[in-house]
């Protein structure tokens, strides 16, 4: 099942979040991956899922050209 981050998106855009374990939580952000970690660390949370949130949205349509 796909996951809708455009709420996440909109505040976060252009920073490193981290994310529970069930990849929507968020547990902590900062303008790098180390600060989004510390950030989720001080919460108690050890292991977060890191994720550079894009600047910007843009759509992409491709595959494999087999």
């Amino acid at each position: 099942m796909a996951i809708d981050w455009s709420k996440i998106f909109k505040r976060y855009r252009g920073s490193w979040v981290a994310f529970a374990s069930d990849e929507k939580t968020v547990v902590g952000s900062g303008t790098t991956a180390k600060k989004a970690l510390q950030s989720a660390e001080r919460k108690g949370i050890a292991k977060p899922i890191l994720m550079k949130m894009p600047p910007k949205l843009v759509s992409y349509v491709g595959g494999l050209g087999v």
